[in-house]
């Protein structure tokens, strides 16, 4: 047990996860479409629609694979980092993955993440956008940009997580 290669198993499990992601990029949700209207709970319980967007703000919907993994991390921080400027945009920011609420919460808590994480741990909104890894019970890593009439304007499966916020903030310039 222990490390193999120099890897421990949440090294491993986040290779894997972000190989076998790879391969639900082509389908889902796709730019021009109608967001699926969703409401879950974020880490402090409250219930979040998207709905309660449509006319007041463009939302940056951000599905990633697993809470406290390094490219997640990396990507919940490259957000936060950015979290002034995009909401400067026009935008707020939502992150969503298949984690429980608890796991969220101290996710958003030890790296002081400034906007909600929706906790989806029976996948119905991994399922609707069409994101969810073909083995694994997670998200794959892809971000959608729906806009405040509630159309899917851009659709990024190409995530930089050390620069997710430029990469989001660019896409927001075009709506």
């Amino acid at each position: 047990m222990g490390r193999e290669g120099g890897r421990g198993t949440r090294g491993w499990l986040a290779g894997l996860g972000a190989a076998v992601g790879l391969l639900a990029h082509g389908a889902g949700v796709q730019p021009g479409m109608p967001a699926p209207l969703f409401q879950a709970r974020d880490q402090d319980g409250t219930l979040v629609r998207l709905a309660d967007y449509l006319g007041k703000s463009n939302v940056v919907l951000y599905f990633y694979p697993k809470d406290d993994t390094p490219g997640c991390t990396r990507e919940a921080c490259s957000l936060r980092d950015g979290y002034q400027a995009i909401r400067k945009a026009g935008a707020v920011v939502l992150g969503v993955s298949a984690d429980d609420a608890k796991s969220h919460a101290a996710f958003a808590g030890k790296y002081h993440l400034p906007f909600p994480l929706l906790a989806d741990p029976d996948g119905k909104l991994i399922r609707a956008y069409g994101v969810k890894m073909p083995i694994l019970p997670w998200a794959s890593r892809v971000t959608f940009l729906i806009d405040k009439q509630g159309i899917v304007r851009h659709r990024l499966a190409d995530v930089d997580t050390a620069r997710h916020d430029r990469q989001v903030l660019d896409l927001l310039k075009g709506l």
